[in-house]
C-alpha cells in the first residue's frame, strides 16, 4: 500500500483515497476503528505528518470521527435529501433507497384528535373535523434518523387507523389506497433545535444533539393539501440539497 512519491498527487491525499478505498470495499465498516496513525504511517510509508493531516481532512468531510482517548472510528453514512425538485417530493424511503441504505419504520404512537387551528389553516379543515396524528421512527440500515409527527385529515385518511404503518412506505401506502401519491409541497421550513428527552429518547441520541426540525404540507397533483408534518432529523446523519 505504499504511496507514489513521485505522482503529483500530495501524499496525504493519496493517503485519503486509500483510507477511502478501505471503507467503500468494506474493508472498514461504519462504526469500525481504523488503525492508528503509527499504524497508518507504517502501511503507506510516509511520515505521520502526512498521515495526520489524511485523517484530520477526512474527519471534516464527516467520513471519520476521532473520539478522544479511544481512537479514529468511520462514521454513519449520511442521507442526501432533496427539499425542492422539478417534479414529484421525494419520501423517505425513496431518500434511502437512492442512498443505498434499507429503509425502516417503527409506529410509536397513532390517534385520532382535534383538527385545532393548525389542522383548520394547513388542510382547510372545519372546527369540528379530525386528524389522525401518526408519530413514526424511521430509520436507515437499522440506524435512527427521523422522528415523523405526522397529521392527516381523517375523513380522507381514515384507512391509516388500523393499516401496518411499521416498515411502510405512507407515500407508497397513500398510492395503493387513493391511486396517486404526494406530488408537491408548500415551501418547507428547516431550523436547528436541540433534543428533548422524549426526542432523544426516541432517536436515540443524547439530550441536548442539534436535531433538524423540518415543517411542511404536502400537496396532491391537484394542489390539494394532503397532510402536514414537523418531522425531526438527526443533523449528523443528514444532508439537505437544494
Amino acid at each position: 500500500m505504499k504511496l507514489d512519491e513521485e505522482s503529483l498527487t500530495p501524499l496525504y491525499q493519496q493517503a485519503m483515497e486509500e483510507i477511502k478505498k478501505s471503507i467503500n470495499n468494506g474493508s472498514y465498516n461504519t462504526g469500525d476503528k481504523i488503525p492508528s496513525e503509527a499504524e497508518l504511517s507504517e502501511m503507506f510509508a510516509v511520515s505521520r505528518i502526512t498521515v495526520r493531516r489524511a485523517v484530520e481532512e477526512l474527519v471534516d468531510e464527516g467520513i471519520l470521527t476521532k473520539k478522544q482517548g479511544k481512537g479514529t472510528y468511520v462514521t454513519h453514512r449520511k442521507l442526501h435529501r432533496k427539499i425542492t425538485q422539478e417534479s414529484m417530493v421525494q419520501s423517505f424511503s425513496d431518500t434511502c433507497k437512492l442512498n443505498g441504505l434499507t429503509p425502516g419504520a417503527h409506529v410509536i404512537e397513532r390517534k385520532i384528535v382535534a383538527a385545532g387551528k393548525e389542522g383548520q389553516r394547513r388542510l382547510g379543515l372545519n372546527p369540528d373535523d379530525k386528524l389522525i396524528y401518526i408519530r413514526r421512527v424511521r430509520t436507515a440500515d437499522g440506524d435512527p434518523i427521523m422522528l415523523e409527527n405526522n397529521y392527516y385529515n381523517y375523513n380522507r385518511f381514515a384507512f391509516l387507523i388500523d393499516a401496518d404503518l411499521d416498515d411502510t412506505s405512507l407515500f407508497d401506502l397513500i398510492e395503493e389506497k387513493l391511486g396517486f401519491r404526494p406530488d408537491d409541497s408548500t415551501p418547507s421550513n428547516i431550523e436547528i433545535v436541540l433534543a428533548t428527552t422524549d426526542t432523544a429518547r426516541d432517536l436515540s441520541v443524547g439530550v441536548g444533539e442539534p436535531l433538524f426540525l423540518l415543517d411542511s404540507c404536502m400537496m396532491g397533483n391537484n394542489g390539494e393539501a394532503l397532510f402536514f408534518e414537523h418531522q425531526y432529523i438527526v443533523g449528523s446523519r443528514f444532508i439537505f440539497v437544494v
